[in-house]
This record gives C-alpha cells, structure tokens and sequence, in this order.
C-alpha cells in the first residue's frame, strides 16, 4: 500500500496553522507549510548528499532540538530508518548498539563531537557524517542555515511504503543488559497515535510542550506523532526546564501536557506553583511510574483534571485512559484500554485471572511493535500469539479500571511474600518531610530479600532512619515495612527524568541488612 507523507498530508490539510514553536529561538512560530518545505530540504539533502534511499538506516545523536523532528519527517518522506540514539549510553554501548543496525549515516550535534570520533573507527558502514551546526572533521557534511538555502522546497519523489516498514528503532531502558532496539513500523505509530486521538479526546486547538527526549519514545510517540496527525501545535524544548513552562503556560496558551512523577513533583514543590494560573490547562498526564497522590491533590486543587496513563516502547506507549467519572474515585487507576488495545492479565502459566488478581499484564493490538532489531529470541521471549508480555504486574477492578502494581523485575520476594516497591514509594511521598522515595530489594539471610528505602529529604527537614521506619509501621502491614533507609540528596535520574533505579540497585542493594 502507499502510506504517505504524515507532514506533507498535514501541510496539505492545514498549510496556515502553527505547528511548531521553537522554544529555544525566542518562540519562533513555524506552521505547517513552512514546517514541510524545511524537511523537505533535509530530504533532498539525505537523498543527494548521502544516498539515503527506502530501508536505509540513519542514525541520530543528540540532544533535543528542531532538526532532531526534522529528520523524524525527513526519513518518513524518502522510507529510511532514523535510529534515535540514547547520548547517555556508554562509549562501548553506543558502538554495539549502533553497529548492529549498521547506518549509512550518522547525524550528531555538537556535544557529543568527542564521541562520535571516538566511535568513527569501529562504524564500518557510515558512508556519511552529519554534524549540525559544526563538524567534527573537516570531511563531515554539515547541516545549519546555510546549507538548507541550498536545497529545493519540492516534495522528494514519493516512496511507496507498507504498515509493516519500519521508521524508527528506538531503544528500551535496558536496565537488564545491552538496551534492545524496538521496531516501530509504521503500523504500530500510526495506531498509537489513532487510539491516542481518539480515546484522549485530542482536538486541533491544543498547544503542548514537548521536553522529553526524542531518543525515548516518550519524546516521538506520546505527544509528538498524535499532535501532527490532529494538526496541533507542538512547543518544542531542548529540555524540561520547570520556569520554562510555568513561563509557557503563562504566554502560550498551553492547553495539555505530559510528564513523568519526578517532573510533576518538581512543579508543585517549585516556589511559583501557589500563583500559577493553570485555568487554561484541561488535562495533565502522568506516566514512567507511580504517581504520588499529593501530585493528584495538588493539580485538582488548581481545577485541573489529571490523571496517569501507562505505556512501554513495545506497544504505543499509550495504551489506556480513565473516564473523567472515576477521576477521583479511582486514583493510581491508568483506566480502560484505548479503542484499538486489547489487555488481559495472566499467571505464570498463562492462565487469564479474575478481579483484584495481581499478574503479569498482556497487551494486544496494531500498536504493538514489530519485534527487536536483530534479536529474533528476545522478540519470541516477548510475543505469544500476538500478545506482548509487557513485563509489568497489574490487576483489574469490577469496573474494567486497571491498576500498574509494579515491574515484574522490581518485585521482592520476602519470606514468601510478593512486595511491590511502587505500592510503599507511594506512601513514603504522602510522609511531610520526604521530597523523592525509591524502594529496592536488598539481600537478607533470613527472608532471601528485604526492602530498602532510599529516600531524599525535603530542603531543612529533618527525618531519622527510626522515624521514617516506625512511621511506615503505622502506614501499611509490617511484612511490606522496608528494613533500611538511606538518605541521599538527590536520586538518580534516566534520560526521561524517570528515577534509575538500575543505579541505585548496583550502589545500594548488593549488601546483606
């Protein structure tokens, strides 16, 4: 079939509205028709300069900025593979990691020019070096202002393109191994950005910020790709800045936005969050892990409505929504699945578990992902039948609400007992004088493994090890009371401003209590 060109369809659509704002050049507005004449540029570029033709991968390496979204669009038009690169990986991560899918070329922005010459001699298949703005080498291309005036405004020659091509490779956590690189094929972007559409009620006057990575599929697919597709405005950051977006909410009219609980929590404890108008903001969403209930208390008590979703690089990542009518009923509820997603919870054995059961959540749908680039037993590992075993714990309630218990990996055995560290992180932010609260397994002698809090006090509060445990004592049943607690300024972070509790588990969890 011919898919299509998602900007040039839009432009079409909607040549004269603003689609992007770029936030780090004095909110310069771009609309649509302008949008699609630059990446066209870009695409001939590709095309002319590198030889980027259908299938061909290209790989990116940088921090968030326009030309970031430029390639994403870039290689949609000419079929090629853009292969979103994590700039926080190691050295020896990136070489294997790019290697494996091996790129004709590589685009990079001027941070990382000491790295990407420290990868040149090993990346084999590179024909071409991108640098944007500045060069690494004198023999690098570069892309800036310039060099677009060069190229036509034309469309590229459409390229017939199939549900089952891929766009982007992008790359799981990896908190267990090398990070695997997921498919996301035109089927399974497309379909997460219909089901986000049409199940979050996103409507064409919406104005969104958008800060997360675009390495993380949180920074393409939550918001990004579905604002395109209803012909929206995206306000596009390099990164999340809290007074940037009070700013924002402030002067642009912004309408919805996303975050993950670590952002949220920096915006209500941020001295402007008393005089902070939010009367134009009708949603907020928050996903990439338990949600505290104070951050709920205190976005209701501005009027807002909030509520968490819930998602994976394997399938969407959005995949469920709450009705408005159990808004407050149901809190830490990520809803019902979304028109198009088909969800079951099951055992060990596979077997589907009733009401209030707790197991492992399975999702299905034309949003799921087409497999891991070059790892045929890790996608079989994952895939049964066209389910996806998502790898987390979950339960269902009478009403059809699902509730995230927990990472199957996250959870402690203790005696016997299941601990889910999500379930006590909760409770430990509802404590006065804690600011952020990780709980991780740590081996013991007796139970085989116990839980450790890990826990950064609010600026002049004062909590003691004993405080905090006898406090937890009266707060939830004995057996789920971490036997530790380590206070530490500040926990650690992932790119997508998610707490690494990979880290946390090789400085912390390695030692007997």
């Amino acid at each position: 079939m011919f898919y299509g060109d998602w900007l040039h369809r839009r432009a079409l659509l909607s040549p004269h509205k603003i689609a992007l704002i770029d936030a780090e050049k004095g909110d310069l507005e771009i609309s649509y028709r302008e949008w699609n004449a630059r990446v066209n540029r870009m695409a001939h570029f590709f095309q002319e300069e590198l030889g980027i033709k259908k299938g061909d991968r290209v790989s990116i390496y940088s921090v968030n900025r326009m030309e970031y979204v430029d390639a994403l669009f870039a290689c949609n038009k000419l079929g090629a593979v853009l292969q979103v690169i994590n700039w926080r990986l190691t050295i020896e991560e990136l070489e294997m990691l790019i290697g494996e899918v091996e790129p004709r070329a590589l685009i990079y922005s001027e941070e990382w020019i000491e790295e990407v010459n420290s990868l040149r001699p090993h990346l084999k298949s590179v024909e071409g070096y991108v640098g944007l703005d500045t060069k690494a080498k004198e023999s690098d291309l570069t892309w800036d202002g310039e060099e677009a005036e060069r190229w036509p405004e034309s469309q590229p020659d459409p390229v017939g393109l199939d549900w089952e091509d891929p766009w982007v490779i992008c790359y799981t956590g990896g908190t267990t191994g090398l990070p695997k690189g997921a498919v996301l094929h035109y089927r399974s972007m497309t379909w997460n950005s219909i089901n986000t559409v049409m199940s979050w009620g996103l409507q064409s006057d919406e104005v969104v910020p958008h800060y997360m990575p675009m390495y993380h599929t949180g920074g393409i697919n939550v918001m990004l790709l579905p604002i395109v597709h209803i012909g929206a405005t995206t306000v596009f950051c390099e990164r999340f800045d809290v007074d940037q977006l009070f700013d924002q909410i402030d002067r642009l009219g912004i309408t919805f936005f996303f975050g993950v609980p670590a952002m949220l929590l920096e915006m209500i404890q941020h001295p402007r969050w008393e005089s902070l108008d939010l009367s134009n903001v009708r949603l907020v969403m928050a996903g990439g892990g338990n949600c505290p209930q104070v951050i709920y208390e205190a976005f209701w008590e501005k009027g807002v409505e909030f509520k968490e979703g819930y998602g994976l690089t394997e399938a969407g990542p959005n995949t469920f929504w709450l009705p408005s009518e159990f808004l407050r009923s149901k809190v830490g509820s990520v809803g019902r699945p979304l028109f198009h997603v088909d969800v079951k919870i099951v055992d060990h054995e596979g077997n589907t578990l009733g009401v209030e059961e707790v197991g492992d959540l399975m999702v299905r749908g034309p949003h799921v992902f087409g497999g891991y680039w070059g790892r045929p037993e890790a996608t079989e590992a994952v895939m049964d039948d066209g389910w996806l075993h998502t790898g987390d714990l979950a339960k269902v309630d009478q009403d059809g609400c699902y509730y995230i218990v927990g990472r199957l990996k996250d959870m402690i055995k203790s005696g016997g007992e299941n601990i889910y560290p999500e379930e006590i992180e909760d409770i430990l932010h509802s404590h006065p004088a804690i600011l952020e609260a990780a709980v991780i397994p740590v081996p013991d002698p007796k139970w085989g493994e116990v839980g450790c809090a890990v826990v950064s006090r609010k600026p002049g509060k004062a909590l003691s090890e004993d405080d905090l445990i006898q406090w937890m004592r009266g707060e939830m049943a004995h057996y789920k009371v971490p036997k530790s607690v380590i206070f530490v300024e500040i926990l650690p972070k992932t790119g997508a401003n998610k707490v690494d509790k990979k880290i946390l588990v090789e400085k912390y969890g390695k030692k007997e209590t």
